[in-house]
């Protein structure tokens, strides 16, 4: 296995062998990724597809650095490109999902935290709950839990306005809640 330093150098070469590892490696955290944002997987592949195609055209650009991350790089790439697979899909802003979302509130809840709920509940489940989410809602938590997004750049990535943005995390949490305390009920009436 290469390092990530010597994979860019062989992948900008095109090196066949190289750009199966490159696609090996890091495929099933891309894809993995694509699912938190297209809800399925058919769409999902899509996204590492157009994700893939948008990296290697994109490498010879990518300049190594001690503070940036291969990975990371191809991350907000991939980010990127499910963002642009859900607009084309919808067509429609999200400012048009909630039309109350202007007069949500400034206060913020406590994270959901994912990794004290996977000892009980499977990472998969999870995540197909997540999924289930519509996709405002499941983009605006991807991008806020996950990418570490705040609500002035989920805004600006969104084209919404930021109340828009804390609306429709808000909304995702309460589904999100919803969904994990069935499942909770259920699991302690099965003990």
């Amino acid at each position: 296995m290469l390092t990530d330093s010597a994979l860019i150098k062989e992948v900008k070469k095109r090196n066949r062998k190289a750009l199966g590892e490159l696609h090996d490696r890091f495929a099933p955290v891309l894809l993995g990724l694509s699912m938190r944002y297209c809800g399925n997987r058919a769409d999902a592949e899509d996204v590492l597809h157009d994700a893939f195609i948008k990296i290697l055209g994109g490498i010879d650009n990518f300049i190594e650095k001690p503070e940036s991350s291969f990975e990371g790089w191809m991350k907000r790439i991939t980010i990127n490109t499910a963002l642009n697979f859900l607009r084309a899909r919808s067509r429609m802003s999200f400012a048009d999902l909630d039309p109350i979302a202007e007069e949500a509130g400034e206060g913020e809840e406590e994270e959901i935290s994912f990794t004290s709920l996977s000892d009980v509940i499977g990472k998969k489940e999870i995540l197909g709950m997540l999924c289930e989410l519509p996709h405002g809602y499941r983009t605006v938590f991807n991008l806020y839990v996950f990418e570490q997004y705040s609500h002035k750049e989920i805004a600006e990535a969104m084209n919404c306005t930021e109340n828009t943005s804390k609306s429709q995390l808000s909304k995702a949490r309460a589904a999100l809640r919803t969904k994990i305390s069935k499942v909770l009920e259920g699991k302690s009436i099965i003990s």
